[in-house]
């Protein structure tokens, strides 16, 4: 697979472009004034303990509240993180837990004005606040180190038995009682040495985080993550990539500087963009990005899904379209379902959408089309570096998934609610509008004086309406009433909003 990785830098924000054989797998931006704080380590005092949900509300410094479930906090230690990046992790090695080990009530663990440490582990998302947990996660470039972990484990994404093998024994060999580690896929073909610099280095990354903690008073900033552009070289920049491109001089240097201390072999795959053509328009990216806005996306064959986001899911709709296929009906399905389901997970990473998502694929009849389609969907998810769940396939082509979400995604990034519909997407017709109006009318009439004249100020697009097609409506009325009716189109006026008054 070839990889590129376009990076844009202005004084405002940095747009980053990963393009996988020549499509736009991911677009991530950072703008300077709403810099995530997912990966941030914060001294947070807790504001409220919620016993019925099993939870507290902790003041960090941000604007809300941040959110913390008894599952994500512990006085005692845990084997898991939920800031491990990738999908899954093979454990090897789990320290044992003491025999009377069991989680206690967060009304136990937690009063209100107590000082603890945290991390953000999603960053807000609409009117949410942060996610938090206690189970500390520092990425490096070849392993997660987990200081408040006891497990050992290896990235599931390396397949290749004999290098597992030969990680396996480096793991073992590096076990420290400072806290457990997982291997990352960057690992695969690294040496031992590379590997034990990484863990020192983030071994004294905790102990300056510890030490910082102490003499800091709540709420406080602890350690803040790498921003946008070198958690990209960090977690996307491998042997793989291709190039990447950056078109500002000083965060060329940086990335230089930044990979030369880990990667110095790849240095050369770096290049300074300085042509005058806008980088993004050069490579044919902002073309992608804008489709990637779209509610439809069309597949080759003349198919087309469609992405609907609500509160709650998001639906994904797969339609045959313009594709009638050769043979049957069974089999145009099937090749549309079978080139949806790669196309959905690219579109569910490009557009960053978590959380809970229903598939609506199209019926198919025969069991194992049903589960060809769902393998597919299964084969092309490893790519996605998102944790995932999917259960099968139904017999009503339906498709119940979860997508891990730590950030907002690229529709709530770019885009705000129409301030028209409010968010519905759709606004009322010309039609309704118009009898709106006339109804409206209708209800001054008890308010009139004799001789008044009514005027009605409205968007143009209604008034050419009312004047075309609903005229002898308005003729009607007027003889309804015993008043003249004045129309006055308004280009200032929305669509569906109007003014009614009388000289």
């Amino acid at each position: 697979m070839k990889q590129d990785i376009f990076i844009s830098c202005t004084p405002q924000e940095s747009r980053i472009a990963i393009v996988e054989n020549g499509s736009l797998a991911e677009f991530l931006v950072e703008r300077k004034q709403e810099r995530g704080s997912a990966g941030n380590i914060y001294k947070g005092k807790v504001a409220r303990v919620l016993p019925g949900m099993q939870a507290a509300f902790v003041d960090i410094g941000m604007d809300k509240a941040a959110f913390i479930h008894v599952s994500d906090f512990s006085t005692a230690p845990e084997a898991g993180s939920s800031l491990v990046p990738g999908a899954e992790e093979e454990i090897i090695f789990e320290g044992p837990k003491p025999s009377s080990y069991r989680r206690l009530p967060i009304e136990r663990q937690l009063v209100r004005g107590q000082e603890i440490l945290v991390q953000v582990a999603k960053d807000p998302i609409g009117m949410k606040g942060a996610r938090l947990t206690s189970h500390m996660s520092l990425p490096g470039r070849y392993l997660v180190f987990m200081p408040t972990s006891s497990h050992v484990g290896i990235s599931r994404r390396i397949e290749d038995d004999k290098e597992r093998k030969r990680l396996k024994e480096i793991a073992l060999s590096l076990l420290t009682e400072a806290g457990g580690f997982i291997l990352r896929t960057a690992c695969e073909g690294r040496s031992k040495r590379e590997i034990q610099r990484d863990l020192a280095f983030l071994t004294r990354l905790w102990r300056g985080i510890q030490k910082k903690a102490e003499g800091a008073s709540a709420p406080s900033l602890i350690h803040q993550d790498l921003d946008l552009i070198a958690r990209t070289i960090r977690d996307f920049f491998t042997t793989d990539t291709h190039q990447v491109v950056i078109d500002h001089v000083k965060e060329y240097r940086r990335i230089l500087d930044f990979v030369g201390h880990f990667m110095p072999r790849l240095k050369s795959k770096i290049t300074l963009y300085t042509q005058t053509e806008l980088i993004m328009d050069h490579y044919g990216v902002e073309e992608k990005i804008t489709k990637a806005l779209e509610r439809k996306v069309w597949l080759h064959s003349g198919g087309y899904i469609t992405i609907e986001r609500t509160e709650a899911l998001t639906a994904i709709d797969v339609n045959t379209g313009r594709f009638v296929g050769k043979r049957n009906q069974e089999e145009t399905i099937l090749k549309t379902n079978l080139e949806a389901a790669p196309e959905i997970v690219h579109q569910l990473r490009l557009r960053n959408i978590g959380g809970i998502i229903i598939i609506d694929f199209i019926d198919m009849e025969k069991e194992h089309n049903r589960k060809k389609v769902y393998e597919a969907l299964k084969e092309a998810i490893k790519k996605d570096k998102a944790r995932t769940n999917i259960l099968r396939i139904s017999e009503l082509g339906l498709v119940e998934m979860t997508r891990q979400r730590t950030r907002e995604s690229l529709e709530n990034m770019l885009l705000s609610p129409c301030p028209y519909c409010e968010g519905r997407g759709r606004i009322k017709s010309h039609v309704t509008v118009a009898y709106e109006i006339l109804r409206a009318i209708k209800k001054e009439k008890t308010h009139l004086e004799d001789g008044k004249r009514i005027v009605v100020r409205l968007h143009p697009e209604i008034a050419n309406f009312l004047y075309d097609e609903e005229n002898h409506s308005l003729d009607h009325l007027e003889r309804e009433i015993n008043h003249k009716i004045i129309i006055k189109a308004s280009e200032n006026l929305h669509h569906d909003r109007y003014e009614i008054s009388t000289i």
